[in-house]
């Protein structure tokens, strides 16, 4: 745990020990009389004394601040919170806050994605009588989250969204191709662009020379697999051939543009899995107890990037004092 570097505070003493020096001091006083008096030793005195107090302020300073930026100190000072994820109804998160009892808590809009990991990062600023309440449209963790204080969860499915994406197509079949699109529903949009450009994530060539060297896109069709040399040691997976190379991932099959409804729904399945992923799931409404797990993977307190630049600011200036000191 990182409160363990607290520990390391003895360690000031070092250069307070180093500036104690001593100094030894010689009183010598001679009197006229002094050669009738019996010959004695002179009389030395050790006195202790600061050298450079200043110096010795902002070491101290700089290994505190050394220490404190270690340990991470976190302040609790937040206090009831309202996480709500953006795009969120109004009235719906209104009245969720209400009918919760968190009418004068604080709210943080954050992205539905960012929701739950807000929380776990800052856990720790928030006061130990502090409640928690999250409203939106969460996706569902792979696993049950786990706080060291009660969460609140309620969710509302948002309407999915279309998503648009950019082909361009090469072809003497075009309009075989354009029907294969065309027949794509749920959220995702296909625009078929005459040249392909920045938003291009799809290229396909069904032509059996190679493509320019400076095309370039971040997924490909063909049906020539002679057309990329990646190609020729590539895998198959479901009458699919697959590789990576210098102008994105290209997928082969001779079997395409396809023929049957069948075919092209399976084709339009696979690249929408694959490369776009499947949609978030919404989280149901959850009341997360408090669990005893031990905090893992903490991310940094507020103050440590002030302890930072106060660590660097001081380090400078120790070595502006040492080197004047020795001028």
């Amino acid at each position: 745990m990182t409160s363990l570097w607290w520990f390391a505070l003895p360690v000031l003493l070092l250069p307070i020990w180093w500036h104690r020096k001593k100094r030894v001091q010689v009183k010598a006083e001679p009197l006229a009389s002094a050669r009738f008096l019996p010959r004695t030793e002179p009389r030395q005195m050790r006195v202790w004394r600061w050298s450079d107090v200043l110096l010795l302020v902002v070491r101290c300073l700089l290994l505190a601040c050394a220490i404190a930026w270690l340990a991470d100190p976190v302040f609790p000072w937040r206090g009831d919170t309202v996480v709500v994820a953006e795009g969120s109804d109004a009235r719906w998160v209104e009245r969720e806050v209400q009918a919760a009892g968190y009418g004068a808590a604080a709210r943080m809009p954050l992205p539905a994605q960012e929701a739950l990991g807000w929380i776990r990062t800052h856990e720790r600023e928030l006061r130990p009588d502090a409640r928690l309440l999250v409203l939106g449209d969460i996706p569902m963790p792979a696993t049950l989250p786990q706080f060291r204080r009660p969460v609140m969860l309620r969710t509302q499915a948002e309407p999915i969204r279309p998503v648009e994406t950019h082909v361009a197509i090469f072809s003497t079949r075009t309009p075989e191709w354009r029907r294969l699109f065309s027949a794509l529903d749920g959220p995702l949009r296909v625009v078929v662009d005459a040249r392909p450009g920045p938003k291009t994530e799809l290229i396909v060539w069904d032509l059996p020379e190679a493509p320019p060297a400076g095309l370039r896109a971040p997924l490909w069709w063909t049906t020539d697999t002679g057309a990329f040399t990646e190609l020729a040691q590539s895998k198959a997976v479901a009458g699919i051939r697959y590789a990576d190379g210098a102008r994105g991932r290209v997928w082969a099959s001779t079997a395409w543009p396809p023929g049957d409804p069948a075919a092209a729904r399976a084709l339009l399945d696979t690249w929408r899995e694959l490369h776009y992923g499947p949609a978030p799931y919404t989280a149901p409404p959850l009341d997360l107890a408090a669990t005893n797990a031990p905090a893992r993977g903490y991310a940094s307190g507020a103050l440590r990037a002030f302890l930072l630049w106060g660590l660097v600011a001081l380090f400078a200036l120790e070595r502006m004092l040492t080197h004047a000191r020795r001028r």
